[in-house]
């Protein structure tokens, strides 16, 4: 069944970083550098690719400076904007103050720790109720001074400072439904400390553990370790899909929601290569704008409506390209040869300048010729597609995991 799409991230970015001494004596914590960009970089980052339309900042310390990097900048289609707190509230408290502008439903993250996680491994649950707050939980984490959480059937029964190695740690993202505001009864207030422990006694906060790499950027030793791990972690390798014969039906100018009919096992493959850690990118020749059948913002509603299917099982696209470009074309702006139009490889080449990509592993699916010399030329590998089930055909072809950061 549909459910309900989620567009908003909200990041808790107002503590002070008191562990790390004197380093955020002027910096805030997440504008400290890391690998050579602020460390609220990878964050945007994140919310971008998972196909977020809007971040919320909630800042405190030396907010001004988080203000002046991102408040009302866009990252393609991420709106990124700042809410300042008058004063501490806590981690709760920053919700209550921004209360007026959260969604029904939004992510929730730490500001200061990275989980190599799709985020939207989360969304499915959304179809189920009795829940305010779904959190994932870092399984196979090790070290004492990260307090665990009993989790048992997909429900947190508790958390506790101290715990056995087996049971997993609070990776501080949140699946939230803004009806759990009504659950903080006073500012300042501690999420961590005074609502988690209350919903978990009532079964409402789920739970699912996931694996993957994890660091807090707040302790001195991890912040050291973070400068190589996080630029690590997004040097990904990339899935480039054509769009038309690969994941949809290719039934001629395809261009509304009412027409899409899915590759078998379309969804299915997006989500695998989500959660096996690579970027997934479209990259589709839309001659059809060209020829004057339809119009770009048709393209951009179309792929926005994948998008928000897509979500429903848990997998997104990273990005989306498309070349309304034909030599033949009746539309005189698109008249005329692109290098974005497969063959030739601008498409490939312009995702790779703009992400953080690994050539080696990367690879083109397609359904054409035209497809495969794309990818020969932007010196990855090519695959044609011939149909039958795509996820059988990306298994057969491709690793099932990244490589590990070094």
């Amino acid at each position: 069944c549909r459910v309900m799409t989620i567009t908003q991230a909200v990041c808790l970015v107002g503590g002070r970083g008191s562990r790390l001494g004197r380093l955020t004596d002027e910096t805030p914590k997440p504008m400290l550098e890391v690998g050579g960009r602020p460390y609220l970089d990878y964050i945007v980052h994140e919310a971008r690719r998972f196909g977020l339309r809007q971040l919320l900042l909630l800042t405190g310390y030396r907010s001004g400076l988080i203000e002046e990097r991102y408040h009302g900048r866009r990252f393609g289609e991420l709106l990124v904007e700042v809410v300042a707190e008058a004063r501490p509230a806590g981690t709760a408290g920053a919700l209550v103050n921004a209360a007026g502008r959260l969604d029904e439903v939004f992510f929730l993250l730490n500001g200061d720790s990275y989980f190599d996680l799709n985020w939207l491994a989360l969304a499915p649950s959304l179809a189920e109720g009795g829940w305010l707050l779904h959190a994932a939980l870092a399984d196979g984490i090790e070290g004492s001074r990260y307090g665990r959480v009993d989790v048992a059937e997909g429900r947190i029964r508790g958390f506790s400072p101290e715990g056995p190695s087996t049971q997993p740690i609070n990776a501080g993202i949140y699946l939230v439904r803004r009806a759990l505001i009504a659950e903080i009864m006073r500012v300042p207030c501690s999420l961590e400390r005074e609502i988690l422990p209350t919903l978990a006694t009532r079964g409402q906060l789920l739970g699912t553990s996931h694996r993957g790499s994890f660091i807090d950027i707040g302790v001195p030793n991890d912040f050291a370790r973070a400068q190589t791990l996080l630029p690590a972690f997004i040097h990904r390798p990339a899935a480039f899909l054509d769009r038309d014969g690969v994941l949809n039906r290719d039934d001629g100018y395809v261009h509304r929601p009412d027409q899409i009919v899915w590759v078998e096992g379309a969804i299915e493959t997006i989500r695998w290569l989500n959660d096996h850690g690579y970027y997934v990118f479209v990259i589709t020749n839309q001659g059809g704008i060209a020829h004057g059948y339809y119009e770009e913002q048709h393209v951009h509603d179309l792929h926005a409506w994948m998008q928000a299917e897509m979500q429903n099982h848990g997998a997104h696209i990273d990005a989306f390209e498309h070349c309304p470009f034909h030599p033949q074309g009746a539309v005189e702006r698109y008249a005329s040869e692109s290098e974005f139009r497969k063959p030739q490889p601008g498409m490939i080449l312009k995702l790779q300048r703009e992400w953080s990509t690994d050539p080696v592993e990367s690879f083109v699916i397609g359904d054409r010729d035209t497809d495969v010399q794309a990818a020969i030329a932007a010196g990855i590998a090519g695959y044609k597609f011939e149909g039958g089930n795509l996820l059988r055909f990306v298994q057969a072809h491709v690793s099932s995991a990244r490589r590990a950061p070094a």
